[in-house]
C-alpha cells in the first residue's frame, strides 16, 4: 500500500528551504501531495505574495518530489484532502507545531524542521528596501540632509 504524504504552503519566493522541506515530506513516503495556497485564501489569511498563484502551482507541480500540486483554499480543506486521497501523513514545517494535532484522528501528523537563515518573509523584508516608496523616502531624506550642509556652507 503507498504511503501518501500531504502538505500545504503558499510557496512564494521559493527557495532552497522549501525544497528541502518538500524532499524530506518526500522521504517518509511514496507519494508526496503539496496544496498550494491561492491568492483569495493567503489575503484571508492576512499574506500577501508576490508570485501569483498560477506561478506558484506551476513551480511547485515541477519540482521532482512532488507528484501531485493542488490548489489550497481553505483551512477546512485539510481533511477533506486527507480522506480524498487516503493521506498517511500530513506535514509541515516545525513553526506549526501543535496547530494541526487535531488531523492525527485521521493520520499521522509530522512537523519537521525548517531550513535555517531562509524565509519568504526575510527574503521580503530584504527587498523592501527597493520598494519604490521607500526609495522615495530616502530621497526627500537626502534632500533635507543636503538642505542643512548646504547652509553650513
Amino acid at each position: 500500500m503507498k504511503k501518501i504524504i500531504l502538505t500545504y504552503g503558499t510557496f512564494d519566493l521559493f527557495h532552497i528551504g522549501h525544497l528541502n522541506l518538500l524532499q524530506r515530506l518526500k522521504s517518509l513516503g511514496d507519494y508526496l501531495i503539496v496544496g498550494v495556497s491561492t491568492d483569495e485564501f493567503n489575503a484571508l489569511k492576512g499574506k500577501q505574495t508576490i508570485i501569483r498563484f498560477e506561478d506558484r502551482l506551476k513551480i511547485v507541480e515541477n519540482i521532482k518530489h512532488v507528484d501531485l500540486a493542488i490548489p489550497e483554499n481553505n483551512w477546512e480543506q485539510k481533511i477533506q484532502d486527507i480522506k480524498k486521497y487516503n493521506v498517511s501523513i500530513f506535514g509541515m514545517g516545525h513553526d506549526w507545531e501543535g496547530k494541526f494535532d487535531d488531523l492525527k484522528e485521521y493520520c499521522d501528523v509530522v512537523y519537521l524542521p525548517r531550513t535555517q537563515g531562509i524565509s519568504s518573509t526575510d527574503i521580503k523584508d530584504t527587498l523592501k528596501v527597493l520598494d519604490k516608496k521607500h526609495i522615495n523616502d530616502m530621497k526627500q531624506a537626502l534632500d533635507v540632509i543636503s538642505n542643512i550642509v548646504s547652509r553650513l556652507d
